[in-house]
């Protein structure tokens, strides 16, 4: 079992910066990589950005390369997502989850084992 706990979200204007975090804890051991998501509401759980755990690669979303970055503490079991010049079609409860499955396809929801509660996004124009 992996619990994730999620923090950071909050309300921001537009141009604005969030810092969100995700510490793993529990069997933590078989992690390939860590991923958020994010959904707004009536909208699908889209993926946003990817990072495994070993080599630290890296993988975003169209729609927030540039303005979004993941990054990983190993040793903390901790991700985390800065998103910069958020605008308002970034709100949404943001999730972090937990793959195990070696090579996984990253951008793939079936393919995380594991999911944090999420953390609200607010953007305001």
């Amino acid at each position: 079992q992996v619990q994730l706990v999620e923090s950071g979200g909050g309300l921001v204007q537009a141009g604005g910066s969030l810092r969100l975090s995700c510490a793993a804890s529990g069997r933590t051991f078989s992690t390939y990589a860590m991923g958020w998501f994010r959904q707004a509401p009536g909208k699908e759980r889209d993926f946003v950005a990817a990072i495994t755990w070993s080599l630290g690669r890296t993988y975003y979303a169209d729609s927030v390369k540039g303005r979004f970055t993941i990054s990983r503490d190993n040793a903390k079991n901790t991700v985390y997502l800065q998103m910069n010049s958020l605008n308002p079609e970034d709100t949404a409860v943001y999730y972090c989850a937990q793959s195990p499955v070696r090579r996984a396809l990253v951008v793939d929801t079936t393919h995380y084992a594991y999911w944090g509660q999420g953390t609200q996004v607010t953007v305001s124009s």
